[in-house]
């Protein structure tokens, strides 16, 4: 394990250039202290590595040094065939270049590792996207696209879910994300990063002007913070309800981890007919009751009054419309 370490060090400050002990130490999930140690035992081994103190300081190689040990593993090589995602590649016009690279790579695996790549190729396939959603099909998925590799500000006319529906915004993008199968784009606006659909952009025009992406802007910590903020502002309420045996069993099916995980948690001893009684978050009245439906008659609202009014509004209509009037 420290010997793989110990590489993973060289190859990191290779292909990155400079990196703190602390950034060294996050990607290797090891303690700053450890790191300490390990660039001793480079050092003493030879390398020519050295640190610059201050804020702008770190740990770097010596111009010129490369190091050749970059060797794939048998399990490397496997895991390397599942990071060719060709339908994201392909959404954004890198497909053949995709393919292209592919290629390459497996030309230059020795034949006992180009074997456990074929054979992960075959046994493995990823396709993110639920059960009912093809995906997004956005096409100006590959201007967005060249737009963030090229640091180019986009003009959009953009759909959103409220009023007005229609906006135009002036965006200057940072960097794509596929998220379920739908493509999001997050992009500087009006002084803001914000995150918008690639797939609700009406129109789009690339402009002359480019923008300067902030020096150590991490898009995968941008997008976690923002996931989180996002998960923390869908709560804005919760429901007392009641659960029947068969509701239970359907939870994880038609409804989110978080009920499912609350009714786990606040759940009472089943009553004689089988059901329980627990508490879980809500987005919003209306939202509630859309999920709850599709629990069918084996959920029960208790609390708020206002959503089970709603549920037994819904009930009524529904009983109007499937029942003769004889039976109302």
């Amino acid at each position: 394990m420290r010997a793989s370490r110990l590489l993973s060090i060289l190859l990191l400050l290779q292909s990155r250039g400079r990196l703190t002990a602390r950034q060294l130490a996050a990607e290797l999930e090891v303690s700053v202290r450890t790191i300490y140690r390990d660039v001793e035992s480079l050092h003493a081994a030879g390398i020519p590595l050295y640190g610059e103190a201050g804020h702008e300081g770190g740990y770097r190689l010596m111009d010129g040094f490369r190091t050749r040990l970059t060797g794939l593993t048998e399990g490397e090589a496997g895991a390397l065939s599942l990071a060719g995602l060709r339908g994201p590649a392909a959404d954004l016009g890198l497909g053949a270049l995709l393919a292209a690279a592919e290629l390459k790579i497996e030309a230059a695996l020795p034949a006992g590792l180009r074997e456990q790549a074929r054979l992960v190729r075959e046994h493995f396939h990823l396709d993110a996207p639920g059960w009912y959603y093809d995906g997004d099909r956005s096409p100006h998925l590959p201007e967005v696209a060249e737009a963030v590799w090229n640091a180019r500000v986009v003009r959009v006319r953009y759909r959103r879910w409220t009023e007005p529906r229609e906006v135009e915004r002036r965006l200057e993008p940072y960097g794509l994300v596929l998220k379920a199968g739908k493509w999001y784009v997050v992009a500087r606006c009006d002084g803001a990063l914000r995150t918008y659909r690639v797939g609700q952009i009406l129109a789009l025009t690339v402009t002359g002007e480019t923008f300067e992406r902030p020096e150590g802007f991490d898009l995968a910590d941008h997008w976690r913070e923002h996931l989180a903020g996002f998960r923390s502002r869908l709560v804005r309420g919760h429901a007392v309800i009641r659960l029947s045996e068969r509701g239970r069993e359907r939870l994880g099916e038609v409804m989110s981890s978080v009920v499912a995980t609350a009714v786990a948690g606040t759940a009472g001893p089943p009553d004689e007919r089988g059901w329980v009684t627990a508490t879980v978050p809500i987005e919003s009245v209306t939202h509630a009751r859309t999920e709850f439906l599709k629990l069918g008659a084996e959920v029960e609202v208790l609390e708020p009054a206002e959503l089970r009014d709603e549920m037994e509004a819904t009930a009524r209509a529904l009983a109007a419309l499937y029942l003769p009037p004889s039976r109302l």
